[in-house]
C-alpha cells in the first residue's frame, strides 16, 4: 500500500464516482479502476460496491478512509517540513473561521498578515463546522466557538464576548439602558435559522429561562440581519462587537442584557499530531494577539 494508491482511493471515496475521480487525478478511468482493484486485492476485501452506475463505500472502505486522511496529511507534513528546512520561509496555511467573523472581524488581520509575511499563502474557509474541518485535516488551524476538551486538539482560548440586543434607534426599546431575555417574548426578532452556532447559543440560554424565542424572519447573513433591524422588521441578538464593525449604522442601538446573558467563548484549535511550520506559528501568534487585543497587531515569531 503506497500513498499514490491511497490518493486514488480517497478521490473515489470523496466523489463516489470513478470517472470524476479520474478526471480530478488526471488519469484514465480504466487506470484508476485497475489501481483500486490492486489495492482491494492487497487488502483482501472490496472497498467499494458497484451497483450499476452507483458507487458505495463498503465498511472496509469507510475504515480505510479514516487512516487514508492521516496518511495523506503525514505526507504533506513531511514535504512541508523538508521545504521549510531548505527555504526557511514561505508555505501555505489553511484557516477555517465562522462566517460572521470572516465577514466582519478578521479581514483587517489578514491584510496586516499579508503585508508582514508576503511570502506566505493564506487560504481562509468560511464554515460553521470548524472543529470537524480541523480534525479531518481539511484545514490547518480553526477559529470557532469553544467546544469540549479533545485530546486530539490543541485548544487555545481567545476570549469571551457577551451578546446584546440590537434595535432600531426609533424603537420603543432604544432608550433602555438594559433589558432581560424574558422581555423579548413580547418583541419581534430577526435571527439566524436554528442550527447556526450563534442561534443555538442564544436558544440554549433562553430555554434555561423557560421559553423559546419567536422570530418574524430568519436569514443566514449577519449583514442582512442588520439591514432588517435598520428597516424596522425586528430586533436581533448578536455579539456586541458586531455593531462596532459598522460605525455608519447610526440607526441601530445596542442594549446590554441584565441577568442571564448569552456569551460566546472563542478558541483557536489545531491537531496535536500536526507539524507546526514557521508560517503556521506566525499566523497562530497573530490570531492570539489579535483576539487578546494587543493593539491588534501581529508579532514576529
Amino acid at each position: 500500500m503506497d500513498n499514490r494508491n491511497i490518493q486514488y482511493f480517497m478521490a473515489v471515496f470523496e466523489l463516489l464516482h470513478f470517472t470524476k475521480a479520474a478526471e480530478r487525478l488526471g488519469i484514465s478511468q480504466p487506470t484508476l479502476s485497475q489501481q483500486i482493484r490492486i489495492l482491494e486485492a492487497e487488502l483482501g476485501t472490496p472497498l467499494f460496491d458497484r451497483i450499476g452506475k452507483k458507487v458505495v463505500a463498503t465498511e472496509a472502505g469507510k475504515l480505510l478512509s479514516h487512516y487514508g486522511v492521516k496518511m495523506m496529511q503525514a505526507e504533506r507534513d513531511a514535504k512541508l517540513a523538508i521545504k521549510e528546512l531548505l527555504s526557511g520561509e514561505g508555505g501555505t496555511v489553511r484557516l477555517a473561521v465562522l462566517p460572521s467573523d470572516l465577514d466582519f472581524q478578521l479581514v483587517p488581520l489578514f491584510v496586516a498578515f499579508k503585508a508582514k509575511y508576503p511570502q506566505i499563502q493564506l487560504q481562509v474557509f468560511s464554515t460553521i463546522h470548524v472543529q470537524e474541518e480541523v480534525l479531518n485535516h481539511k484545514v490547518d488551524i480553526g477559529i470557532g466557538l469553544q467546544g469540549p476538551s479533545d485530546k486530539r486538539l490543541i485548544q487555545a482560548p481567545l476570549g469571551s464576548e457577551p451578546y446584546q440586543l440590537f434595535v432600531h434607534a426609533a424603537s420603543e426599546l432604544a432608550k433602555r439602558k438594559e433589558i432581560t431575555l424574558q422581555e423579548l417574548k413580547q418583541h419581534a426578532l430577526v435571527m439566524y435559522p436554528k442550527g447556526f452556532l450563534g442561534r443555538d447559543l442564544v436558544d440554549e440560554v433562553c430555554i434555561k429561562e423557560g421559553f423559546e424565542i419567536a422570530t418574524v424572519m430568519e436569514t443566514s447573513s449577519a449583514h442582512s440581519l442588520l439591514q432588517l433591524v435598520s428597516a424596522g422588521i425586528g430586533a436581533t441578538i448578536q455579539p456586541q462587537g458586531l455593531l462596532r464593525q459598522f460605525p455608519e449604522r447610526l440607526d441601530i442601538v445596542a442594549i446590554p442584557f441584565t441577568g442571564p446573558t448569552p456569551v460566546r467563548h472563542m478558541e483557536l484549535i489545531y491537531c496535536t499530531d500536526r507539524f507546526i511550520s514557521r508560517s503556521h506559528q506566525q499566523l497562530t501568534d497573530g490570531l492570539i494577539d489579535f483576539f487578546h487585543g494587543k493593539n491588534n497587531t501581529l508579532t514576529t515569531s
